[in-house]
């Protein structure tokens, strides 16, 4: 039986000792809109001093937490309390601005090697006493 067979097995006892194994990246947690509404029922009923408290440190949280989805819950979106993704936020606008831009450029580049062509064939008919179509002439 190998050694993470055995801590397995240790772990589903109850009564068990957890395992002392430091992850290499803590896991950043992620609290549900129900768990936080739960807890915000919890400490509104509460009456006598420090049972905030003892009601925080049994749950693990912070005073901040409370603060935050207190504010969260009066911002009146219906999903206020809903975890969100942490990191910049992506403005599909601005991706598409940036992709029309790039494809703008690109097209004007198209457009200026276009012209440079055309001149250098006039100038050929012209060398060549060639006669020109009308429609490329400019105006």
């Amino acid at each position: 039986m190998a050694m993470s067979d055995l801590n397995q097995s240790e772990q589903n006892q109850p009564g068990a000792a957890p395992d002392p194994e430091v992850r290499s990246k803590p896991e950043r947690r992620r609290f549900t809109a129900e768990y936080k509404r739960r807890i915000l029922k919890e400490v509104a009923a509460c009456k006598d001093p420090g049972q905030i408290g003892a009601l925080l440190r049994s749950e693990g949280l912070y005073s901040s937490n409370l603060t935050n989805w207190r504010k969260q819950m009066a911002s009146g979106d219906p999903n206020a309390l809903e975890p969100r993704k942490r990191g910049p936020k992506t403005d599909p606008l601005a991706i598409e601005n940036a992709a029309l831009k790039k494809r703008n450029q690109k097209l004007e580049e198209e457009l200026k090697r276009a012209k440079i062509v055309i001149d250098v064939q006039k100038k050929l008919c012209d060398l060549l006493g060639l006669p020109t179509a009308p429609e490329l002439e400019e105006k």
